[in-house]
């Protein structure tokens, strides 16, 4: 099994920020969720979360890793990022905090994810077989763009806060259920996108193992049947909590999966450091169905055709993680 990818470059300052004192993560992630998920924040309250989230003057630094083999330049500056793809609803809110100025919030700092559908593909990448047996990426009966579904920036505002609109993600061989993120400084908002900066930190966001089992018995995920990686058993999470990219889930709904959750997580960056993730770590080559032409660059403004493939047929069926896990050393992709 791959362990995860952490960025070991350090500034001065962020060895004084990470050394300096220890942060519990409890008191962390509990600021993080009163700013993140509060509707306004006056600035009397971002003032205090500030304060509560930098005891000690330090907080929790991120690990960076792979950004993937499904990267896409040009995603769009935009709070919904669904298109239309069904799947359970998810809001997630991520707090970008500066872990060498006392957790400040990292007001400006442009925010992107993005994920597969709930059958486990990714725009772009709509005839790669996410293993299992799912039906082909074109029956999803959407109206999504190909290119763009699932993919966007936000930026972040006052108190470092974004938020986005989108769907729980599935699953696909042999990776455990996640989202990519990028955090970008120092670009603009220019023709819909962001254009230039240094990303300054790049990820992934993971979910608890009972909460996606839940979520993939509903539909459209339950289409998608083959054996699902657990956490304990991904090439990328290292069992690190919050500092590693684990969401705290809140369910809109306690009784009823279906009607969604809030994801909050908060994220601390060096805004001096440069980490795009490129050619690093568990990414390499898409798995197989993917078009060896691979599409880079700003996606186009149409959409292109519906072409997809099915997957072929599983030898187990979700949540079984043994054979997801020998499937990881023979495919390392993310």
């Amino acid at each position: 099994m791959t362990g995860s990818h952490k960025d070991k470059s350090i500034t001065r300052r962020r060895a004084l920020a990470v050394t300096g004192g220890t942060v519990a993560a409890g008191g962390l992630a509990a600021a993080g969720y009163q700013a993140a998920f509060a509707d306004e924040t006056t600035g009397t309250d971002a003032q205090a979360t500030a304060s509560a989230s930098s005891s000690g003057g330090t907080c929790v630094l991120m690990s960076s890793v792979t950004e993937g083999p499904y990267y896409l330049d040009g995603a769009l500056v935009r709070k919904d990022i669904t298109e239309g793809k069904s799947g359970v609803p998810l809001t997630l809110r991520i707090t970008v905090q500066d872990t060498t100025d006392s957790c400040n919030p990292v007001s400006g700092a442009a925010v992107e994810i993005w994920h597969c559908d709930a059958w486990g593909y990714y725009s772009g990448y709509t005839t790669a077989n996410p293993g299992g047996s799912a039906p082909a990426e074109s029956e999803d009966g959407s109206t999504a763009n190909d290119r763009t579904y699932l993919r966007g920036y936000q930026i972040a505002n006052a108190n470092g806060v974004v938020k986005f609109e989108t769907i729980f993600p599935g699953w696909y061989t042999p990776r455990t259920c996640h989202i990519h993120v990028k955090v970008h400084t120092g670009g603009e908002k220019e023709d819909g996108t962001y254009e230039g900066g240094t990303v300054n930190y790049t990820g992934q966001l993971f979910f608890d193992d009972d909460v996606a089992a839940e979520i993939f018995a509903l539909e459209p995920y339950s289409q998608h049947t083959g054996s699902y990686t657990e956490l304990a058993d991904d090439m990328v999470y290292d069992g690190g909590g919050a500092a590693s990219g684990l969401l705290t889930l809140k369910p809109v709904h306690k009784k009823d999966p279906s009607k969604g959750y809030k994801g909050l997580i908060t994220l601390g960056i060096d805004p001096d450091a440069s980490n795009d993730g490129a050619g690093s770590g568990a990414g390499g080559t898409p798995p197989s169905g993917a078009p060896s032409d691979a599409p880079t660059g700003t996606p186009p403004s149409g959409a292109p055709s519906d072409s997809a493939s099915p997957s072929a047929s599983a030898s187990s069926s979700f949540p079984s993680a043994s054979s997801a896990s020998s499937a990881s050393s023979a495919s390392a992709s993310s």
